[in-house]
């Protein structure tokens, strides 16, 4: 049996690990341009990047490697009747089954701590590159477009002559609902320190326009802070948590909806109490509505994220059981066809239900738990294929 067991990891882990780099490059490439396209890095930032973009990569790599290394293993051992040869020896199919399947438990526990790793640690990463190359990247970009616009401040030039922009125009946020800052210079430098989350402009012969403001400043040199950090850094997203902050997170949100409904209370038995009806109807109260309304979602994302991170991570075990039942009943040798066929169901049963089940979680009309339900038909399904093969 442990011979048995040999054969078939070595079989298994080649095939495996081959697939894995080459999947694993391709996924990171796609993540290098995703990134280069929505924070703007270049190919200096995209290097210091890669080790952030590698969970993202290998998290949505390893179940679908072990999906085909599984289904060419398989069908090429059924095709050449080695599970038959086994049968009339009297030995269990399961002999050469279980060490895929203990292989794939192992990679779905790794698979579901790549994915909270990728969803937190890989995107804040991503995230301080961006921050800590900022002034290359707004440089780069002004450069060659001459406008660039971040989520701090938008800026406008007519010529970069080395680190000098020459003409600028910013807009800033004026730390107020009204209208921004809008500043014209004569010349103008950004500097950043990389760690400290902020720019510094450095502004020379200027003019500020504002919400009842207009001051010039001729001749004068003035240096301006700009904090570059993400606005959700003080409200992080829920998919952006690691697993063991989200439950701290939960009772903070249920703290806050409590206080906000509290205070719809109090608002509502004040306007009452003193006639102003006024304050009662919808148009008064539309934008407390909503901001509860998203407090609540929030919350319903909470509750939906450990269940998700751990169904996706244990699609891997899924994949496997399915793969392997059906590679050995096909018995088909030809590696494409095998995994096609596999991966065919998988396309169109798993991934729609997972969809919908998360997509109905995160609403709160149903139970987070069930984003686990397009596991558990796959798992059923699969079981009941593996049953099939025992008998036949």
């Amino acid at each position: 049996m442990r011979l048995l067991t040999r054969y078939v990891l070595r079989e298994i882990g080649g095939i495996f690990l081959v697939t894995l780099v080459a999947l694993t490059s391709f996924m990171l490439l796609v993540g290098a341009v995703q990134a280069a396209i929505q924070e703007g890095l270049g190919a200096k930032q995209i290097v210091l990047a890669l080790p952030y973009l590698l969970p993202n990569a290998l998290m949505f790599a390893i179940p679908g490697t072990m999906l085909f290394a599984v289904s060419m293993v398989y069908g090429r051992m059924s095709s050449a009747n080695e599970i038959i040869a086994l049968k009339s020896l009297g030995i269990s199919p399961m002999a050469v089954i279980w060490p895929a399947l203990g292989m794939a438990v192992l990679l779905s526990f790794a698979t579901t701590w790549l994915n909270d790793l990728a969803m937190s640690w890989g995107y804040h990463g991503v995230k301080q590159v961006a921050i800590d190359s900022a002034e290359e990247i707004a440089y780069s970009i002004l450069r060659s477009r001459k406008s660039f616009k971040g989520d701090a401040f938008e800026v406008t030039v007519r010529d970069v002559v080395g680190h000098k922009l020459i003409g600028p125009v910013f807009r800033l946020p004026s730390g107020t609902e009204g209208e921004p800052l809008d500043i014209t210079a004569a010349s103008a430098e950004i500097r950043s320190v990389p760690g400290s989350g902020k720019l510094t402009l450095v502004l020379h012969d200027f003019v500020v326009d504002g919400p009842d403001l207009h001051a010039e400043h001729p001749g004068e040199t003035v240096e301006r802070e700009v904090e570059i950090k993400p606005h959700e850094d003080k409200n992080p997203s829920p998919s952006h948590l690691a697993l063991r902050e989200i439950p701290d997170a939960i009772v903070r949100q249920v703290d806050l909806i409590e206080r906000l409904e509290e205070k719809a209370v109090a608002f509502n038995g004040l306007a009452v109490l003193t006639g102003d009806f006024d304050r009662l109807s919808p148009d008064a109260w539309r934008e407390e509505a909503k901001n509860l309304q998203f407090q609540r979602y929030q919350l319903y994302r909470m509750h939906t994220e450990p269940p998700r991170r751990w169904s996706t991570g244990f699609s891997c075990l899924c994949f496997a059981l399915v793969g392997t039942a059906m590679a050995i009943r096909m018995r088909n040798s030809d590696v494409l066809t095998s995994f096609a066929l596999c991966f065919l169901p998988i396309l169109l049963i798993y991934y729609p239900l997972l969809a919908f089940g998360l997509d109905r979680a995160k609403a709160g009309e149903i139970h987070p738990y069930c984003v686990w339900l397009a596991n558990t038909i796959l798992a059923l399904w699969g079981l009941w294929l593996l049953r099939r093969v025992m008998r036949y």
